[in-house]
C-alpha cells in the first residue's frame, strides 16, 4: 500500500507471476482500478477487493491491452460497471480481441516474441471490449474530482500510458519492469528508444515512486540511474 500526501491511497491488488499487477487508486472521490491481470489472477483481485471492502470501482485504466493485462476486463466491466479509459491507438485491437506481442529486446525473448506472433491470439486473445474514454497523449482528470492524470509513454507499445498519482506516484504499466536484479529494462518491446524517452517523461513528473506491470516499487534514484545509463541509444 502506498500514500500520496494528499490522500490517494494506492493498493496493490494482484501480484501473481504470469500475471500482470493489478492496482486500485482509492480515495473520497471514488476507486480507479489500474489493468486487469490474467485470467488466473481473477481470484485473488476478487478476494483483495473483498478484503478492502470496495463500495465500487468507479473507473477502469488499462496501461496497455496485451492479454496479461486485460483478460479480466470484460467481468469487472459486468461487475462494477466501471467506465473504461484506454489509449486510442489500441482502437482496433479491442475490437479484434487481440494486440500483438511486442519484439524483444533480447536474443532470447526476440526468439519468444517470434513464436507468440505465430501462436497469435489462440493464446494471447481476449474478449473484446468497447472503451468509455479514449485517451490521448494527455488525459486530465481533474474534472471528475480527481489529481490523476494519464501520459502516452510509448515504447512497449505504441499505445502504453502511464497513470500519475497526485504527482507522486505513477503506475507505469510495462514502460519499466523490475523483476531482474540489475535492470528495469523490460524483456519486449516494440520500440527501446521510444521507450528510453518515456522513462524521460516520466522522470519529468516528479513522482517519486514508480509502480510497475511487473514486479515491485522502482524508486525515482534507481529510475533516473537507469535512464542514464541507456539514454545514450535515444
Amino acid at each position: 500500500m502506498w500514500k500520496t500526501s494528499n490522500g490517494y491511497v494506492i493498493h496493490q491488488l494482484v501480484n501473481k507471476r504470469g500475471s500482470s499487477c493489478v492496482f486500485l487508486i482509492a480515495s473520497e472521490k471514488g476507486n480507479i482500478m489500474v489493468d486487469a491481470g490474467a485470467a488466473f489472477a481473477y481470484k485473488q483481485l476478487q478476494q483483495n477487493s473483498k478484503k478492502l471492502k470496495l463500495q465500487s470501482v468507479n473507473y477502469l485504466i488499462l496501461t496497455h491491452t496485451h492479454f496479461d493485462h486485460v483478460k479480466n476486463v470484460a467481468k469487472i466491466k459486468e461487475k462494477e460497471n466501471c467506465k473504461i479509459i484506454l489509449s486510442e491507438k489500441d482502437k482496433d485491437f479491442v475490437k479484434k480481441g487481440y494486440t500483438p506481442i511486442p519484439g524483444g529486446t533480447n536474443n532470447f525473448t526476440r526468439f519468444l516474441s517470434n513464436i507468440g506472433k505465430k501462436i497469435g491470439d489462440k493464446w494471447f486473445g481476449y474478449k473484446t471490449f468497447e472503451a468509455d474514454i479514449w485517451a490521448g497523449d494527455f488525459m486530465d482528470m481533474s474534472a471528475e474530482g480527481f489529481n490523476i492524470q494519464t501520459i502516452a509513454t510509448k515504447g512497449h507499445t505504441e499505445g502504453s500510458i502511464s497513470v500519475i498519482v497526485d504527482n507522486e506516484i505513477a503506475i507505469v504499466g510495462d514502460t519499466l519492469i523490475n523483476i531482474y536484479k540489475k535492470s528495469i529494462f523490460p524483456p519486449f518491446a516494440d520500440n527501446p528508444k521510444e521507450m528510453i524517452k518515456s522513462w524521460k517523461k516520466l522522470l519529468d513528473t516528479g513522482c517519486r515512486t514508480f509502480l510497475p506491470g511487473h514486479g515491485k516499487p522502482i524508486s525515482r534514484a534507481y529510475l533516473q540511474k537507469e535512464y542514464d545509463k541507456y539514454k545514450s541509444i535515444v
